[in-house]
């Protein structure tokens, strides 16, 4: 059984950084072993996976990792995208439990998040880094979709995209138009994953997400990710490339 992991398109260009580390993770579940196992046999994360069933009753999720350094771990799509963001990206989720857990301990487990913890668990379920020219990111910012995508175009040549969310990889697994990433504008000294996490461990913190520095792009409109974007009518559904608020008025 390998619980969805087979349903993975490895061939989708957004899992390009990820394919190395996770087809033969992902081959080694649909061969029987569980996530957890599949994850831990490579030994590339700082951390230890286990199954959900030891996660003990009434402990919050992110505490225990912080305590223990063991992430409690289901069989499915969901946590062997979060196993594999730990691997690619150990500095960043070591620093993103951090917070986490200095959260729990200034607020205690709310039934409703405040503002800082609900922007972590954004980040680590649903965001992306771009680095890229200024022209392309403020027309994102901006949501000015005609020129990100039209004369703009072009300029994505230049940038790159990484998602790192989770639950967005997870989402991407049968792809749709509306999915859509809070994305990160990252500055990292070159455009490899190391560098992007040794740059994202040392520049995140809870204030600073809390401000919600996003902006949001629905993936499948990159160029050259979905091939229907050829067309410059994809990008005319307002539905998914919705206009700014103070535009739509």
């Amino acid at each position: 059984m390998a619980f969805g992991l087979e349903a993975i398109n490895w061939s989708a260009p957004w899992l390009d950084p990820w394919r190395d580390a996770g087809e033969g993770l992902a081959l080694q579940v649909e061969a029987g072993l569980t996530v957890a196992q599949a994850l831990n046999a490579p030994g590339m994360a700082p951390v230890r996976f286990i199954p959900q069933s030891e996660l003990p009753a009434g402990s919050a999720y992110e505490q225990h990792i912080y305590d223990t350094g063991c992430v409690p771990t289901r069989d499915g799509l969901h946590d062997f995208f979060n196993g594999l963001c730990w691997m690619q990206f150990p500095q960043a989720k070591k620093k993103l439990n951090l917070l986490q857990a200095q959260q729990i301990a200034q607020t205690g487990i709310q039934p409703v998040r405040g503002p800082a913890r609900d922007a972590l668990t954004v980040f680590d379920e649903n965001a992306a880094l771009l680095m890229a020219p200024d022209a392309l990111w403020d027309a994102l910012a901006a949501k000015d979709w005609q020129t990100l995508f039209g004369p703009l175009r072009p300029m994505w040549a230049h940038a790159t995209l990484v998602l790192f969310g989770h639950a967005l990889l997870e989402k991407l697994v049968y792809p749709r138009k509306p999915i859509t990433a809070h994305v990160f504008r990252a500055r990292a000294a070159t455009n490899s994953i190391a560098d992007m996490d040794a740059w994202l461990a040392a520049t995140l913190s809870a204030p600073m997400l809390a401000a919600k520095p996003f902006a949001h792009l629905p993936v499948l409109g990159v160029p050259g990710w979905w091939p229907e974007n050829e067309s410059a009518d994809f990008y005319a559904d307002a539905s998914v490339f919705r206009a700014p608020r103070s535009a739509a008025g």
